[in-house]
């Protein structure tokens, strides 16, 4: 028996209802009612969408390419890639507003706080569900990676991928840095000095950084989806020594509640 999806039955009304009112198609009410179902949906909290795996390459390219910030780049890349996928919430995906992630660029409309690629890896996996499960540990991960690797990515495997020049990197983004936090002007003040530059020239090193991030969050998802336990980036050495003693309930200490990066700021005792 030959069935019809949801978008071959639309197809099929709409061209029974043309030829059976001249294209008036509004007053159609199976039409209307298929068209509520879809246009109603809307992304509510505690929604969560399901994640299907993605090449981690061919999405970390379309981050490249996207433009408009660091923060847009992230979020705006995995989302239509899932919106184009076999995921069950693929329609889902594709109604997710993600002009709405622009904020984020250079710390929050250039107030140099957290950076955008955290700030979307966050705004992305509180709305996934991995097999059932929710993404949420994923920003964790995210953030050590960002905190501790030396980024972006150079390789010539990722710079090829991304469909980057290798020479033009060499010399607009120079060589990649470890941030050690995860706020936006540490984190570009640190390459900069390294590197002889200012900030703004900061373009290319912060496509490049951001499809990195991407790069390596679908990679860890895949992992995910695949049944993997995934702690690819766990917490320092340092902090976790720090959490021993600075817990969310300490009295003789100050009650800290972090997985960030301790010692950019606050020295040993």
């Amino acid at each position: 028996m030959n069935t019809l999806n949801r978008r071959q039955a639309i197809g099929r009304i709409i061209g029974v209802s043309s030829a059976a009112v001249g294209g008036a198609l509004i007053a159609n009410p199976v039409l209307a009612a298929i068209a509520t179902d879809a246009g109603d949906w809307k992304l509510e909290v505690g929604t969560r969408l399901a994640y299907v795996k993605l090449d981690p390459m061919v999405v970390a390219k379309r981050a490249y390419e996207t433009g408009n910030g660091c923060m847009y780049q992230v979020f705006d890349s995995i989302i239509q890639s899932l919106a184009e996928s076999n995921s069950p919430d693929a329609e889902k995906f594709a109604q997710v507003p993600t002009a709405m992630a622009h904020y984020g660029y250079a710390g929050m409309l250039g107030e140099g706080t957290v950076c955008g690629n955290i700030n979307a890896a966050g705004m992305l996996v509180n709305i996934l569900s991995i097999n059932g499960s929710p993404a949420n540990s994923f920003l964790s991960q995210v953030m050590r990676f960002y905190e501790n690797e030396a980024l972006p990515l150079q390789t010539d495997s990722f710079l090829n991928g991304i469909g980057a020049d290798k020479a033009e990197t060499l010399a607009k983004v120079g060589s990649p840095t470890a941030a050690n936090t995860v706020l936006c002007h540490s984190s570009i003040s640190l390459w900069a000095s390294k590197n002889g530059k200012t900030f703004n020239e900061k373009g290319m090193r912060c496509k490049q950084l951001s499809a990195s991030v991407v790069y390596e969050l679908v990679v860890m998802l895949n992992k995910a989806f695949d049944g993997e336990t995934v702690n690819d980036h766990p917490v320092s050495a340092t902090v976790e020594s720090c959490q021993s003693c600075h817990t969310a309930d300490s009295t003789f200490a100050p009650s800290v509640k972090t997985n960030m990066a301790c010692d950019t700021c606050h020295g040993g005792h």
